[in-house]
């Protein structure tokens, strides 16, 4: 099958794309949320948070830096009792809190976590279209490239923000004093500390996703092939998002080990408000967990992080493709219908 099948970009406007990745977002920061309160509050359970700490929370899309204030003050990491496991987690969260506090946290992360999804995803669309129409017989390579640029340019538009989110939880301060706190931070370190931890972030996330969408399109292109059909359906776009999502989570591990300790020294030093970088770079970062606890440290939380990529990027990708081909339909639609229109009337 050609690769013409599939760059259909032209089809839709970059807004009805942001529409599409949006709603993606959203149902999957709905879905995949509820895992991951679980996770922190298994994880106070063994080492209570006190305050002043840092821990990361995903909401399936994005991880966030939070800041414990008082140890308890959050819904998302309170341990009102103790958990033999996930299902006995949710069991009791529910029981004893409530379904809403599932979802937890939700709301504040949605804010970065919806643009940051919008920009990337219309960026990769956008740029694969182009660089597909100029590669000739490495057009192949596209999404690679494109998902690699997109994803460079949704990390670098979202650090500072995750960085001045960090310290307005951590000091406790409105979003009316939003424009104080970044004039703090720059009078202090500079314009460049608003992207302090970014380069961590990049060592993770630009590798996975060139390796992500490279095979993702790979992987809708056979399953379209194997099963006759030039539109990939719902679940081959679901089946396609989750192996690749898994192959590109399994091969960035150790740098999402390393990113994770990176960003919650950085996190923490900000929420002390103490300047300056942490104590070690990402090299360092990664021989010292080489020396403590060997090679096999660099793939800590192997099954954890698969059991949570592999659907995110599964629902993610089928419900943006979904949206994608219903505004595609609606397009093709509304122009035919003048075409219809005129010739009844003659």
């Amino acid at each position: 099958m050609s690769s013409q099948s599939f760059s259909k970009h032209s089809d839709i406007t970059p807004f009805q794309q942001m529409v599409a990745s949006c709603s993606g977002a959203i149902l999957t920061s709905l879905l995949v949320t509820p895992l991951d309160v679980v996770k922190i509050r298994l994880q106070a359970q063994k080492t209570p948070l006190f305050k002043g700490k840092c821990f990361v929370y995903c909401n399936g899309l994005m991880d966030h830096l939070c800041v414990c204030e008082n140890g308890n003050s959050k819904a998302w990491y309170k341990a009102p009792g103790q958990f033999s496991g996930t299902l006995d987690a949710f069991i009791k969260i529910i029981r004893g809190e409530g379904m809403a506090s599932l979802w937890s946290g939700l709301p504040p992360t949605l804010v970065m976590a919806v643009p940051a999804t919008m920009i990337y995803f219309t960026c990769y669309d956008q740029l694969c279209a182009i660089m597909r129409s100029r590669m000739g017989e490495r057009a192949d390579l596209a999404p690679l490239l494109a998902g690699a640029i997109a994803r460079v340019g949704s990390a670098t538009v979202i650090s500072p923000l995750e960085l001045i989110r960090t310290k307005l939880q951590s000091e406790r301060q409105s979003y009316k004093e939003l424009s104080a706190v970044i004039r703090s931070s720059v009078v202090n370190d500079g314009w460049l500390s608003l992207w302090r931890g970014w380069g961590p972030t990049i060592l993770r996330d630009v590798p996975f996703s060139a390796m992500y969408w490279y095979n993702y399109e790979k992987a809708k292109v056979w399953l379209c092939e194997y099963h006759g059909t030039r539109d990939p359906t719902f679940t081959i776009t679901f089946i396609s998002g989750a192996v690749s999502g898994s192959i590109a989570s399994i091969a960035t591990l150790p740098f999402d080990v390393v990113k994770t300790r990176r960003q919650l020294e950085l996190g923490e030093l900000q929420a002390m408000n103490l300047s300056g970088q942490a104590s070690s770079s990402t090299l360092q970062a990664m021989r010292r967990i080489v020396a403590q606890n060997g090679a096999a440290g660099l793939f800590a939380g192997f099954m954890p992080r698969l059991i949570k990529v592999a659907p995110a990027c599964a629902i993610m990708i089928s419900t943006y493709e979904y949206g994608k081909a219903f505004f595609r339909k609606r397009n093709q639609e509304r122009e035919r219908a003048p075409v219809t229109l005129h010739t009844s009337s003659s």
